[in-house]
């Protein structure tokens, strides 16, 4: 297997490092260049064969790219800019140093410049951020040999989709046809007679998860962009979704277990970082949230403290803190997954929140009811019985539902709190939840508890 590291690198001419560099495993390729130091990485990718040398550059993460391409000089530099797909084009900018920035944009065209300058305007979450210029488009006024040979001359586009987009004169969308469509039809046909999906696309103010949703629902490899007079502006592949869903999905468990800080790097990076990298930097993204769990174990470590005179009444008592505080905790991560869930699918709707909030609680209340009984009756014949003390079973019982209620309604109330703020509910919500519901599930259980003593 051919290998490529720093220490190999010294002892080869330049000609055998060419050869291995071009031979050998493409992802073992990317690997090994994120490990070099930038004057390294430059030579080497000066040594790759044209096109996988674009390959590979295409597979960095904006802040990769920007480092390789601020150490290159032109043309270098210029050409591998020039190669990027207008929406990679900006993402790369907001990297780049404002002198590199600004060297790259003069090489390029006043079309493509426009074309920058439209992605770079909109919302870092909106579909504009995310949209691609490279697409598809005809006037509805051509022919079927028209349309044909218009596409036959425009650029290839970055992904495989078989939609052409449709417009009128002044680039308002009309709808789509599909490749398969203009193929089998006669060359003198109209393409407003094949016209399909009409209707179907997202602005470019419109959030991500909107093209994502109608992706999904429409089975389409493309959904047509359009500004706020319906005008074409870009389009948004099936690829290109994919890679967000994935980029999202990575940093939503990072950040529902506590890890923070994952804003710029992604994937593979953050999580060769946090295995490989300094041994501070683990340190740091992890350690917020659990400063937060600390402060809530000592809040109920005090009103364990608080209640040490119950607990040395009733000892039996003690057996079921960790039945109370553990369900409690699972209801509420139960809870918080879901709205996550359905609030990135859509089946969340803010305005209607309320709706949402009360029939998670009444589901907390049925699951309340039956684990309550469960749990209280184990405790009644379990402990209550043998110790003279029956009463612990109704104590628990209540317990056990007030917790459960109680964490089904900050399972959703806390993460809509947050977004409301304009913080990401992600991260924020389970910390809250476990350190509110320990401290209330278990004021009230001990409080029951000392009334049962004093009824004794």
């Amino acid at each position: 297997m051919l290998t490529l590291d720093y220490d190999a690198m010294l002892r080869r001419s330049p000609a055998e490092l060419k050869t291995t560099a071009n031979q050998m495993d493409f992802e073992q390729l990317l690997i090994t260049f994120r490990s070099l130091p930038i004057p390294v990485r430059v030579l080497v990718f000066r040594l790759l064969e044209k096109q996988r040398a674009l390959d590979l550059f295409e597979r960095l993460h904006p802040h990769e790219q920007a480092e390789l391409i601020s150490a290159m000089a032109d043309p270098e530099g210029t050409y591998l800019f020039q190669q990027l797909d207008p929406s990679d084009r900006a993402r790369l900018l907001e990297e780049l140093p404002a002198k590199v920035a600004k060297r790259l944009l003069a090489a390029l065209s006043a079309e493509s410049r426009s074309a920058i300058g439209e992605l770079l305007g909109y919302p870092k979450e909106s579909v504009g951020a995310m949209m691609t210029s490279n697409y598809l488009a005809i006037r509805e006024n051509a022919t079927v040999a028209e349309a044909l040979a218009a596409i036959r001359t425009a650029p290839e586009p970055d992904d495989e989709t078989n939609l052409a987009f449709v417009i009128s004169a002044d680039r308002r969308y009309r709808g789509f046809v599909r490749l398969s469509q203009l193929l089998r039809a006669a060359p003198e046909t109209p393409i407003g007679s094949l016209l399909t999906g009409i209707g179907v696309f997202v602005r470019a103010t419109a959030p991500q998860s909107e093209a994502i949703r109608l992706l999904k629902l429409s089975g389409l490899t493309a959904i047509p962009v359009v500004d706020s007079e319906e005008r074409l502006v870009g389009a948004v592949t099936f690829d290109e979704a994919l890679d967000l869903i994935e980029r999202d999905t990575s940093e939503t468990m990072y950040q529902k277990s506590g890890i923070v800080d994952v804003s710029r790097d992604r994937d593979e990076i953050f999580s060769q970082k946090l295995i490989h990298g300094s041994i501070w930097y683990p340190v740091r993204v992890r350690i917020a949230f659990l400063i937060v769990t600390l402060i809530g174990g000592l809040l109920v470590g005090g009103l364990i403290d608080r209640f040490e005179g119950v607990l040395a009444s009733v000892l039996a008592a003690a057996v079921f803190i960790p039945l109370v505080m553990d369900m409690g905790g699972n209801v509420g991560t139960q809870s918080t997954t879901i709205f996550a869930r359905g609030l990135a699918l859509g089946h969340i709707n803010l305005k209607r929140f309320g709706r949402h909030l009360g029939r998670e609680v009444l589901i907390g209340m049925v699951m309340g009811a039956l684990l309550g009984v469960m749990g209280g009756t184990v405790a009644y014949f379990w402990q209550g019985v043998p110790n003279d003390i029956p009463q612990i079973g109704l104590a628990v019982g209540i317990s056990l539902f007030t917790v459960v209620t109680l964490a089904t309604f900050l399972g959703f109330i806390l993460p809509w709190a947050l977004l409301k703020l304009g913080l990401d509910h992600a991260p924020g919500a389970d910390p809250f939840i476990t350190t509110i519901k320990d401290f209330t599930g278990l004021a009230l259980y001990f409080y029951l508890i000392s009334l049962l003593i004093e009824i004794a």
